[in-house]
């Protein structure tokens, strides 16, 4: 089978889509890249909060893929909107790798021996929020770009330290830059970060099935949670909203047999700190992952600081 796969051009982009094209060779396909240029592209200058996040790094991709241009579409899944248009299907999520962010600096080991008053470039309202809770002194610098350009800009010193994902870093072969992979607990990932997802146009059964070897089913499970708690929440990809599903092990005094599940969800205010906290448990044979992820929204909205959630969610859109 032919099949062609929308990209973004960046060297991250066009890593995904090479992985993707060369298991689909591996299966006996002919493949083809096309690189489409997204909006999130184009306004490199731009902050995410002016632009509007809702389907920046996907919308263009997505027009060719309605057009018939491509057959598939290789997203960071992070970046694709939790509620795809009608057209479009969510076909496959291959294995999920490192989840987590990194903190990435020159002279410096780790995020607590940042000196007071550091600057560390993110363009992520859900890490600047998060960093904000764990120091409120460090100043938090707006940083676009690839993952080249802003490695290159501290470089040249123009912070003290970056906030990135594992996932981008590893998958680069840039793992020397990192000096500390942040523990979920304290450093929430967002939803699905960490894999991948091969959107197709939902009537297009035959590269539906090309695809279906793909698609993981661990990943499956864990990323259906957390996209579903953050769709719960009316939340987009650039909210400071974290969410984060992997393996649990049975609270104690539990008498259900089973894989456990342990999801985190997160939502801070990025100027304040502030933040909701919750961590949840579920039994994986009795549990439905949409109706986890919608749990653990409801958790959040229904703790004591349910107000700052929706002040935050509101103030996001």
């Amino acid at each position: 089978m032919n099949l062609r796969i929308g990209s973004r051009g960046s060297q991250l982009a066009l890593w995904q889509a090479n992985h993707i094209a060369a298991l689909l060779r591996g299966q006996g396909h002919e493949v083809e890249i096309e690189i489409i240029k997204t909006t999130g592209d184009r306004l490199q200058e731009v902050t995410f909060a002016e632009v509007g996040s809702k389907g920046m790094f996907t919308k263009e991709i997505e027009e060719a893929l309605a057009d018939g241009r491509v057959d598939l579409a290789v997203h960071s899944l992070k970046d694709l909107p939790t509620e795809l248009s009608e057209p479009f299907a969510l076909a496959a999520t291959p294995p999920r790798v490192d989840p987590r962010d990194v903190f990435v600096s020159v002279n410096y080991a780790s995020l607590a021996e940042l000196p007071q008053g550091a600057k560390v470039g993110t363009s992520s309202q859900r890490r600047r929020a998060q960093l904000k809770a764990l120091r409120p002194d460090i100043e938090a610098i707006e940083f676009r770009g690839n993952v080249d350009t802003r490695l290159r800009k501290l470089a040249e010193g123009q912070v003290d330290a970056i906030l990135l994902a594992a996932a981008g870093l590893d998958r680069l072969g840039k793992t020397d830059w990192v000096r500390e992979r942040l523990d979920p607990k304290r450093f929430c990932p967002a939803a699905g970060q960490g894999a991948l997802g091969i959107e197709t146009r939902r009537e297009d059964a035959a590269t539906i099935a090309a695809v279906a070897f793909l698609d993981h089913a661990d990943t499956r499970f864990a990323v259906t949670v957390e996209r579903a708690a953050l769709a719960a929440l009316g939340g987009g990809c650039q909210v400071p909203i974290g969410v984060y599903c992997r393996p649990g092990v049975a609270p104690e005094g539990s008498s259900a047999e089973g894989t456990w599940d342990e999801v985190f969800g997160v939502v801070a205010v990025p100027a304040t700190g502030s933040a909701v906290r919750v961590l949840y448990s579920a039994c994986r044979p009795y549990t439905d992952p949409e109706e986890l992820g919608r749990t653990v929204a409801k958790a959040l909205l229904n703790s004591e600081a349910g107000p700052l959630v929706r002040t935050v969610i509101g103030g996001s859109r």
